[in-house]
């Protein structure tokens, strides 16, 4: 794998910015795509999504000001535009964020490329439930396996704030599963 640093420098010259971009996507595709799948839990919408990602990034790889890592700061744009495409897209259907979640959830059995067994469906029902920065939390912490020190400079939250929201969302999964 390429230095970070290295990476960087060959995004900020024209003349390598193409096959420099192949490599940062190739190094960060499946890492980004898992990490918005776990948000949308669509496979086509996460494709929609992780492109857009990429998109973004590519224009704006040269006002990257080197105040994180190249991974967080492509995380934010991530989750940032996993945000933002899921609100389009409750608002397109008239229908609240909660709702949605709920569809999605629901939509999860039908999905081709999810391969969780009930138990697996159940978790996600329960993740679909929590608040917003708790799910983001939760899913970074869990499935990712990302530090507390990650996460916060994904997030731009203190560790503090971070290891109470992790907390909190694995209480209200664990009632949630309790419940039947």
């Amino acid at each position: 794998m390429i230095a970070e640093e290295t990476l960087l420098n060959e995004l900020r010259r024209p003349e390598t910015l193409d096959k420099a971009f192949e490599v940062l996507v190739n190094t960060y595709k499946e890492r980004l795509y898992w990490h918005i799948r776990r948000i949308v839990l669509n496979h086509d919408d996460s494709d929609d999504v992780l492109q857009n990602t990429f998109i973004k990034v590519y224009k704006n790889i040269n006002g990257f000001k080197g105040e994180s890592q190249l991974y967080s700061w492509m995380y934010r744009i991530a989750t940032n535009e996993s945000l933002t495409f899921l609100k389009k897209k409750s608002n397109k259907m008239g229908i609240s964020d909660a709702e949605l979640q709920d569809r999605m959830v629901s939509n999860l059995q039908a999905d081709v490329y999810f391969d969780g067994d009930e138990i697996q469906i159940k978790l996600q029902e329960a993740i679909a439930r929590l608040p917003e920065k708790q799910k983001l939390v939760f899913n970074m912490k869990y499935f990712q396996e990302m530090k507390y020190e990650e996460i916060s400079g994904i997030l731009h939250t203190s560790v503090g704030g971070l290891k109470a929201s992790y907390h909190l969302a694995v209480k209200k999964l664990e009632a949630f599963l309790k419940e039947d």
